[in-house]
């Protein structure tokens, strides 16, 4: 018997996956463009910083990638030496050092992984920008990791380095991408100005984009016919209380995966009721993957303890101690507490987890985490499946 799918091209739905329309993002793409078309018709003659803020699943990434992939075909079409180069900064666990690495080795693939700081990294890539004739946009994407890590002088001396350098063309465009504002917060005040000049927020994705958004990808990735009408309202529906298109397409794509596995030839209301059941905004597995070793581990001990208890909030030893069992339990040395609070403030603002201060009836102050959207058994059940497959 011949296997049949509802996909006719799955891949259209991968998180990495940017798509040639941007719907609903238009305005903010002409913006864009406003704020950085010197790079095509003045290149070398000014540099700028743009922020781009907003939730998850607003757009922030594909905005950029899809303004980069526009930018450089410009560029080329005037004969102009320009790159696009989009860097995670999470990814590159909030380091300036991989960070800038990662840009150069756009440029000289066998550059050295050691020897360097990332104050002379810095130097490097601007001499190599010199060198070859080339302007660069460099998308700093969850700037919230390297302020976390590093806090303001590494971005201070990214913004500031063509001061450095006051007859030299201007070669570094930034575009800094970042969920919350507030994180800026963070930085002394002479970064933080140089940032907040350029701003492009995005709104939640409104029920109506995300049916629209649903259709254009529907389109792309299923075979005709496959998904009705009904099933795509069913998901914009769901996913409307985020406003997160990521989480809107992660839908779609369970629920195809559903249809496949129980041989329907249609992507049916049931099969997007199983899927909304099984994946949980806050704990997508675009986002897990991003998590470091002991990230994991600290979260999965959170998940352990809540599934124990009862108690709706644990405090922050009662947590280390179920931490330092689950890494004895992986072959792990324990991290110390100063950088568990680092875990717990970064998972706070990705709102999987909630820090707040004790009230009446505990002694003292002292912070206390909760876990307020995520069942804890599954948040188990996702973590245990990533640190099997790590």
């Amino acid at each position: 018997m011949r296997y049949y799918s509802v996909f006719s091209d799955e891949t259209k739905l991968d998180i990495n996956y940017t798509p040639s329309r941007l719907l609903h993002r238009q305005e903010q793409l002409n913006l864009l463009n406003q704020y950085l078309q010197y790079t095509t018709t003045a290149p070398g003659k000014m540099s700028q910083r743009v922020l781009v803020t907003g939730s998850i699943g607003t757009g922030k990434t594909a905005l950029a990638q899809h303004f980069g992939k526009m930018i450089t075909r410009k560029a080329q079409d005037r004969k102009i030496n320009l790159e696009y180069v989009h860097v995670n900064c999470r990814q590159c666990k909030g380091s300036l050092f991989l960070i800038l690495l990662q840009a150069i080795h756009r440029f000289i693939p066998t550059f050295p992984k050691r020897g360097y700081s990332a104050e002379e990294l810095l130097h490097t890539l601007m001499q190599i920008l010199d060198e070859r004739d080339v302007h660069l946009i460099l998308t700093l994407d969850e700037l919230e990791a390297l302020i976390h890590r590093e806090g303001s002088d590494p971005l201070y001396n990214v913004t500031r380095i063509q001061e450095d350098r006051p007859s030299a063309p201007k070669r570094l465009t930034l575009i800094c991408i970042l969920r919350q504002p507030e994180h800026l917060e963070k930085l002394d005040p002479s970064t933080r100005s140089t940032l907040q000049r350029n701003i492009i927020h995005l709104e939640d994705y409104t029920e109506p984009q995300l049916k629209d958004i649903l259709s254009d990808r529907v389109r792309l990735a299923f075979m005709k016919g496959a998904v009705p009408e009904q099933s795509v309202e069913h998901i914009a529906q769901v996913a409307a209380g985020e406003g997160d298109a990521r989480y809107a397409i992660e839908l779609l794509w369970r629920a195809g995966k559903y249809a496949d596995s129980t041989g329907l030839r249609e992507v049916t209301p049931e099969c997007v009721r199983k899927a909304a059941v099984s994946v949980y905004p806050a704990i997508r597995k675009d986002v897990v993957r991003s998590f470091g070793l002991h990230e994991k581990l600290f979260l999965l001990s959170v998940a352990r303890h809540f599934q124990r208890t009862t108690s709706a909030y644990a405090s922050m030893g009662e947590l280390e101690n179920e931490y330092a069992v689950a890494s004895e339990e992986y072959g792990e040395e324990p991290r110390g507490h100063t950088q568990l609070w680092k875990y717990v403030k970064e998972l706070s603002a990705l709102g999987i987890v909630e820090a707040r201060l004790s009230g009446a009836g505990r002694r003292g102050k002292t912070t206390l985490i909760g876990l307020p959207r995520v069942p804890a058994s599954d948040l188990g059940e996702v973590l245990e499946a990533s640190l099997r497959e790590d």
